[in-house]
């Protein structure tokens, strides 16, 4: 194993960490020190876990560098849905319903045992942001296969906040055979949250762009781009954009249209 950054060797300054552990509540990890861990079916490909069971996730991301050439013929499994999107380059992707070439904003979404397989042909590395979660049924429902990017899709005014964006990749809200939803959340520096949200939803969130100050349970976190947050269910979150140039951008699961399992 070896530094997602390819930071190897000693530091000049005494070790630090931005990356804050508490498990099944919440998880900051930046990216200085992620390391990047061999796991069988990647060809080709530096694979980094990010959220997992081990922190109380029931969902598992992984952040993946394919390199040309590199490929997994069956990401997700049995009795599992799959995601995979696009951050940098291009890939080629198949399910058993359809396929494409993605490109940066990219994704697709395979029902249940339905795997994706993906390869990099275009001779440049790719990036890719992964996420696979063993589905929730409801009799006489399903989820079915999405493609698309979200550069071709409009935002949208998020809870009446005109400095406050949000893309649905998923029609989950109008469909209960998604058990599950993605989202791209985008503010505006000096933009925030109407109020701290307390729900039974987890979240997996990668930054795309920006920083913020974060609350997570009752602490305020400096992120930027780059970092990876898990919150566990019940675990209070807000933002405020800060910085100077760039706007908050980031990629989110989110659990969603099923009862209390008791």
């Amino acid at each position: 194993m070896s530094y997602l950054n390819n930071q190897i060797g000693y530091r000049e300054e005494l070790l630090s960490t931005r990356s804050i552990v508490r498990k099944e509540n919440f998880v900051l990890l930046e990216p200085d020190g992620l390391v990047k861990n061999s796991i069988p079916g990647y060809e080709g490909c530096d694979v980094t876990i990010l959220g997992s069971p081990a922190m109380g996730a029931s969902f598992a991301d992984y952040l993946a560098t394919v390199h040309a050439g590199g490929k997994n013929a069956a990401f997700g499994g049995a009795g599992l849905e799959s995601f995979l999107y696009v951050l940098e380059g291009e890939v080629a992707v198949k399910n058993a319903d359809q396929e494409a070439v993605l490109t940066e904003g990219g994704y697709i979404y395979s029902p249940e045992s339905v795997t994706i397989s993906f390869e990099n042909k275009s001779g440049a590395d790719a990036k890719l942001y992964l996420y696979k979660r063993r589905y929730e049924r409801l009799e006489g429902l399903s989820a079915h296969t999405v493609v698309g990017n979200v550069n071709e899709m409009p935002w949208i005014e998020y809870e009446g906040m005109e400095n406050c964006h949000v893309k649905d990749l998923l029609p989950a809200a109008g469909d209960f055979g998604f058990d599950m939803n993605m989202h791209i959340l985008k503010f505006r520096l000096g933009a925030s949250h109407g109020y701290i949200e307390t729900h039974i939803q987890e979240h997996g969130m990668y930054f795309l762009s920006g920083k913020a100050m974060y609350r997570l349970d009752d602490e305020w976190i400096p992120v930027k781009k780059g970092d990876y947050v898990f919150m566990d269910a019940y675990c209070p979150q807000a933002c405020y954009a800060v910085g100077r140039e760039d706007d908050l951008i980031y990629i989110y699961s989110k659990d969603c249209n099923r009862d209390v399992a008791l």
